[in-house]
């Protein structure tokens, strides 16, 4: 185990720091782009490199890059929502992705608000449609990048942080502890553990605001409903 997990991990920490927060951030841009979040493992690609940081210097420029990469492609899916929104969503790609999701989203958003910007960043397929469904509704692209960026910085901070801790203690025990690949091992699973349950709890506490049931929230608040 240990041979293995220290093979892939130098091979992670050999490719070029620059090239490696850039891929990372390329890859934040596309799972964060319009529907491209869908099928891009943005996630995994940022814990995976982040196992190769090796200082301050790296581990803070892998986190920014992340956390620009994500907004960037927020910011395409927001423009693309404002001015080709209604086409993106009945074009044959929108299509797939189901009327009932694009619903959800617009119920999501016109109930929340920018607190639903915040946590669907959390939030399965959501996460790619909300920048979208915001683009066609009369939320501002201010306020929406205000909501967005604590999401992004703390969503970037908990992978980059995971996994480079991760690899750098095993990398500190794995000449002494011949079972140390398995520690590395059990924190990864551990924090894709917690990454689950927590997004299916705030799925849960959220579903409400998505469902067809009404409710009453302040209008002043949410400002959002489709132009």
């Amino acid at each position: 185990m240990n041979e293995i997990l220290s093979w892939i991990l130098d091979t992670v920490s050999s490719v070029d720091p620059v090239w490696r927060t850039l891929i990372a951030g390329v890859a934040m841009l596309l799972e964060t782009s319009i529907l491209l979040g869908l099928i891009v493992p943005g996630d995994t690609v940022l814990l995976v490199t982040a196992t190769g940081v090796q200082g301050p210097v790296q581990y803070i420029a892998l986190a920014l890059a992340s956390i620009v990469g994500a907004l960037g492609g927020e910011s395409i899916g927001f423009m693309l929502g404002r001015y080709f929104g209604p086409r993106i969503r009945h074009s044959r790609l929108g299509r797939r992705i189901g009327e009932r999701h694009w619903q959800r989203a617009e119920r999501y958003l016109d109930r929340r608000g920018g607190i639903a910007v915040f946590l669907s960043r959390f939030l399965p397929v959501l996460h790619s449609l909300i920048p979208v469904t915001v683009g066609m509704s009369t939320m501002t692209y201010r306020r929406f990048i205000t909501w967005t960026l604590p999401a992004c910085i703390l969503w970037s901070f908990a992978y980059v942080t995971a996994g480079s801790v991760a690899a750098g203690g095993y990398r500190e025990l794995a000449d002494r502890l011949h079972f140390a690949g398995y520690i590395f091992v059990a924190a990864i699973v551990v924090f894709v553990i917690v990454v689950v349950i927590v997004k299916k709890l705030i799925a849960r506490g959220e579903e409400r605001h998505m469902n067809d049931a009404p409710d009453s929230p302040d209008a002043s608040e949410r400002g959002t409903l489709p132009r």
